[in-house]
C-alpha cells in the first residue's frame, strides 16, 4: 500500500529540468529571431532614424543643460539614446507579445501550456527570451552609435547590462500582460499603437522633464508617473555607471506587477485568456 501511494503521488521537478525548459524556450525564440531578419533590421531602423534625422534637426532647438548623470553639456543625439536604447525594448516586448497571440491562433501556444511545469515558469522563460533577443538589439545599436560618436564610458557597457535586462522584463512583462486580452492577430497592432506612442512620448526619452514642466505641469506629472520613464532614467544612469535608486524601484516594482497580472490572465480558470478564437483553451 505504501509502496502504491508513492507511485500515485507527483513529484517535484528537478532543476536540470527546469533549465532543459529554460534552454528549449530561450532556443527557439532565438531560432525565430534568426529566420525572421527584417524584424532585426526594423528593430535598428526606428531608433537610428531619430538619432540620424530627428536629432540633427532638434540639436539647436533643444538645448540640453547639465543634468545628472551628465557632468557636461550633450548633444542632443547623446542625450537621447538611453531613451532608443528602451524604445528597441519596448517594440521588442510588444513583438514578442504579438508572437504569442500568433501562436495562440496557430494552436502552437496550447502546446506550450499544457506542459506539466507551472505555468507562471513557462511565461517567465518566454519572457527571459525576449528580453534576451532585446539585449542582441540594444547592444548592435550602441555599436553603430559608437561610430556616431556616441561614446559612454568604456565600463557602462557593462554596468547597463543589469538595467537593460531588468527595463526589458518590465517592457516584455507588459506586452505578455496586454497579450492576455487579445483574441485575434488584427486586433493586436491598434492596440500596441495606442500603448507604444503614448508611453514614448510622454516620458524622458526625447526630451527633459524640466523642459515638459516648463511647458505643461500636468504633462510632466503624467511623464513622470510613466513606467517608461523610469525604465529610461534607469538605463541612462547605469550607462555611466551610476544608479537612479527610484527608477529602479518603479521599474523592480512594475515588473513584478506586470508579471503576476500575465501570469493570471493566462490562468485558463481565472485569467482573460482562457478561451481561444476557436473556444479552445488559450
Amino acid at each position: 500500500m505504501s509502496s502504491m501511494t508513492t507511485r500515485d503521488t507527483p513529484r517535484g521537478f528537478s532543476a536540470g529540468e527546469y533549465m532543459t525548459c529554460l534552454t528549449g524556450i530561450v532556443w527557439r525564440e532565438g531560432l525565430r529571431f534568426l529566420h525572421q531578419r527584417e524584424r532585426f533590421v526594423s528593430a535598428l531602423v526606428r531608433p537610428l532614424v531619430w538619432l540620424f534625422i530627428f536629432a540633427a534637426g532638434f540639436r539647436q532647438v533643444l538645448g540640453i543643460s547639465i543634468i545628472p548623470p551628465y557632468e557636461t553639456y550633450i548633444l542632443y543625439e547623446v542625450y537621447i539614446a538611453p531613451g532608443l536604447m528602451a524604445m528597441i525594448q519596448l517594440f521588442n516586448g510588444m513583438q514578442s507579445s504579438l508572437s504569442m497571440v500568433y501562436d495562440r491562433e496557430m494552436g502552437n501556444m496550447r502546446t506550450l501550456l499544457v506542459s506539466p511545469l507551472p505555468r507562471g515558469f513557462l511565461l517567465f522563460c518566454k519572457l527571459l527570451a525576449g528580453t534576451a533577443v532585446s539585449l542582441l538589439q540594444v547592444y548592435a545599436f550602441l555599436l553603430i552609435a559608437w561610430f556616431w560618436d556616441i561614446t559612454p564610458p568604456s565600463q557602462g557597457y557593462l554596468t547597463v547590462l543589469p538595467a537593460l535586462i531588468l527595463s526589458g522584463l518590465m517592457l516584455g512583462s507588459l506586452g505578455m500582460l496586454i497579450s492576455s486580452g487579445i483574441k485575434q492577430l488584427e486586433n493586436f497592432a491598434g492596440v500596441m499603437n495606442f500603448v507604444i506612442f503614448p508611453m514614448f512620448f510622454a516620458s524622458s526619452a526625447l526630451y527633459p522633464l524640466w523642459r515638459v514642466q516648463e511647458g505643461s505641469p500636468y504633462l510632466y506629472y503624467l511623464c513622470e508617473a510613466n513606467p517608461f520613464t523610469h525604465a529610461v532614467e534607469l538605463i541612462r544612469f547605469a550607462l555611466y555607471g551610476q544608479i537612479n535608486w527610484i527608477s529602479l524601484a518603479v521599474v523592480a516594482a512594475c515588473t513584478i506587477v506586470f508579471m503576476i497580472g500575465a501570469i493570471w490572465a493566462y490562468d485558463p480558470s481565472r485569467g482573460l485568456a482562457r478561451r481561444g478564437p476557436a473556444g479552445g483553451e488559450g
